[in-house]
């Protein structure tokens, strides 16, 4: 749902959800969130005493969406908000959207603890075995009290009981600790519980905690660090148990939806790559009070880390300006695992925590694509696996214990909700399956919250408290896949008027048609721009993975798993008719989760994984799809449903594709003539991504 467009009113946009419009000076910037569709929560009707609908203003150069925000562009406080202020107190750069006013153009941050109904994290820990062998062993040792004939110091003297009980020699020691080493023998008689870190980049055992007595609880954190969420995982050093799970949106998404946006936010703001950082690091920060709060740990019991992460995700998480990233030849700064101490980079755990991050496989195939790797270890397997982890920037592994090879693929946002007119993050009350009957055209669709379908009775009851508020990334591929098996899209992806015909539901909108999936507030139709944007996006995926098969030289694959949150929801059989993964046996179509995380988890708990994965990242070859000549082509077939030239022989058998019928348009999005403008921005966006 946009606000109706006037090119000289300032432009608003809002984050995290990347809904914008513009809107005149003066208008509260409550009142455009309504407009949009944006969730801002008010209880007070406007009179700024409930508190409810704080905002922040993000300050900078947003390139990709032409918006330069400033404090500047929003009304001062006023008399009401003052008051508020003076009364109860508002976080540093916080407003009330219900009292300030837009003035310019504005990059408005709704901040997510002031959401009751926020964006649905769906990120999860996997149910696993995995053997422990963690990098941090506790060691209770009893020390000889001090002698006047053996002037030995006390630290020297818990170091050959550690050698003699434990047999760690000679070990290193965190410099924070030996001032207290005197104080804890002397407080529980002599015993100490010392904890050893022995996966450092040196080849001596390293203390890096200690307690008086006997200590017997150590954790540790797996994280993946996504563009769009954060997902963390507590666990239990010494059981493998995983105490607790939580996640959380990424806080950079309000400096730019996509990779390249963030990257251009550097490129344009001097201080852009400190605030991205700071972001990520903060959030980071409240999800392991939030876990530890969940499983009843103290943080300081926390002592080692393990993190993935996409590549630009890395750099910023560990402070370092991912520009090169964005531009050929898409140089990582650093590629190789890495080590630090937690603190250096402010996590706020046990000051010698330990911190470790996954290799990255290439410039835009990172550490996340490692950590899935791991996971699912197509380097284990006799048949050819396909690995996709779907996302802004798809990242692709095709192989078998002979031979593995990876992509990268600009997919753009459109499968999580952005450059879709209803679009919008998994949340409560957004639509996420959905069938259209091929005979009346009718749909019928579920929502996030509520477990009847819209047809059920009861349904309108059900979705009062979350209501009906856009479509979702897994229900954007159902609709369209559904409205190609119904006739209304054909493979040229054109909804076809002649159509309108038969259903009132199908209309037309300016030069081209549209379908209506709800008729109520908000109104939500899917439009022949959003089936572009979804062609765009399933084609820049599905030809990289045609041109890693191309050089596998195979015309098929034996098994495809779907990684990531998105991943997890989305249906094989929709995926496959749309043609966003090549043909396969269903059968052998999987969702394995949060496979960037479980990799994590795997190297949290057992150090070898973390040299088996630095030992595999070294052998997977790279293909850059922008310097490949026949990706154009692959990418201008793939464009049809399911695609111009593939055949798809195992789909055949189990769903009945419609057959092939050409329908032509009179506007520039109309019908396949459109295509070449939109497919020569991809290309563009591949060149400069790869």
């Amino acid at each position: 749902m946009n606000a109706p467009l006037n090119k000289t009113d300032p432009l608003v946009l809002f984050m995290p959800s990347g809904k914008r419009g513009r809107f005149p000076v003066g208008t509260p910037v409550l009142d455009a969130a309504r407009q949009l569709g944006v969730y801002v929560e008010s209880v007070c009707g406007g009179r700024a005493t409930c508190g409810r609908c704080q905002i922040e203003v993000q300050e900078g150069n947003f390139a990709k969406h032409q918006i330069v925000s400033t404090l500047d562009h929003i009304s001062p406080k006023g008399p009401k908000e003052e008051r508020y202020e003076r009364v109860r107190g508002l976080p540093e750069g916080r407003r009330l959207s219900c009292s300030a006013t837009i003035q310019g153009d504005l990059v408005v941050d709704v901040p997510q603890d002031t959401v009751i109904n926020a964006q649905v994290v769906r990120k999860a820990a996997v149910d696993r075995h995995i053997d422990r062998n963690p990098a941090v062993q506790l060691c209770y040792v009893e020390v000889d009290e001090p002698d006047m004939h053996k002037p030995l110091g006390d630290l020297d003297r818990m170091k050959l009981v550690l050698e003699k009980d434990w047999g760690w020699k000679d070990p290193l020691i965190a410099a924070h600790i030996v001032p207290q080493v005197q104080g804890m023998l002397r407080k529980e008689n002599w015993g100490v519980t010392v904890a050893i870190h022995r996966d450092m980049d040196i080849s001596r055992p390293f203390i890096i905690a200690m307690w008086p007595g006997l200590k017997n609880e150590a954790y540790g954190i797996a994280c993946d660090i996504g563009s769009t969420t954060i997902a963390m995982h507590l666990v239990s050093l010494l059981s493998g148990r995983i105490v607790a799970s939580s996640g959380a949106p990424n806080p950079q998404i309000r400096f730019g939806e996509d990779l390249m946006s963030r990257v251009s936010y550097v490129m344009m703001n001097p201080d852009g790559r400190e605030a991205m950082t700071k972001a990520v690091r903060e959030a980071v920060n409240g999800l392991i009070g939030k876990v530890c709060a969940e499983g009843g740990v103290d943080r300081n019991d926390i002592l080692d880390a393990v993190f993935v992460a996409n590549p630009i995700m890395h750099h910023l998480f560990l402070g370092i300006d991912p520009t090169e990233l964005g531009q050929a030849p898409f140089a990582l700064a650093v590629s190789g695992a890495m080590h630090y101490w937690a603190h250096e980079l402010d996590i706020d755990i046990n000051r010698g925590a330990r911190l470790y991050t996954l290799p990255c496989i290439a410039g835009h195939v990172g550490a996340d694509a490692a950590g899935a790797a791991l996971s699912e270890g197509p380097y284990r397997q006799d048949g050819m696996m396909l690995l996709v982890d779907v996302g802004t920037n798809a990242e692709i592994i095709l192989g078998n214990r002979e031979r593995v090879v990876a992509a990268s693929s600009p997919t753009g946002p459109a499968f999580e909700g952005a450059e879709i007119s209803s679009g919008q993050r998994a949340a409560p009350g957004a639509i996420e399956r959905v069938r259209i009957d091929a005979q009346t055209l009718e749909p019928k669709f579920r929502v996030i919250g509520v477990d009847k379908w819209s047809d059920e009775e009861g349904f309108e009851e059900a979705t009062g408290a979350v209501g009906v508020t856009g479509i979702c990334g897994s229900a954007i591929i159902e609709v369209v896949a559904e409205m190609y098996l119904s006739g209304i899209i054909s493979e040229d992806g054109v909804i076809d008027g002649d159509m309108a015909a038969r259903s009132p539901r199908i209309f037309q909108n300016g030069r081209t048609f549209s379908y209506l999936l709800r008729d109520g507030e908000p109104r939500i139709a899917v439009t022949q721009n959003d089936v572009r944007a979804i062609q765009l996006a399933k084609a820049a995926l599905y030809a990289g993975v045609k041109l890693l098969m191309e050089k596998q030289g195979i015309d098929h694959v034996d098994l495809i798993r779907f990684a990531g949150a998105f991943g997890s929801f989305i249906d094989p059989k929709y995926a496959m008719v749309l043609g966003l993964i090549p043909d396969c046996d269903l059968a052998d179509v999987k969702a394995v989760g949060n496979a960037s995380g479980t990799g994590a988890l795997m190297a949290l708990l057992n150090r070898d994984h973390r040299r088996e994965i630095e030992d595999e990242v070294r052998k997977i070859e790279k293909i850059e799809t922008a310097l490949e000549p026949h990706f154009q082509q692959l990418f201008i077939d793939a464009m049809a449903l399911p695609n111009k030239v593939d055949p798809f022989p195992k789909l055949s058998e189990a769903v009945k594709l419609p057959p092939r019928k050409a329908v032509t348009g009179d506007g520039p999005e109309a019908g396949v003539g459109a295509a070449p403008r939109r497919r020569s921005r991809e290309e563009r966006a591949a060149r400069r991504r790869g």
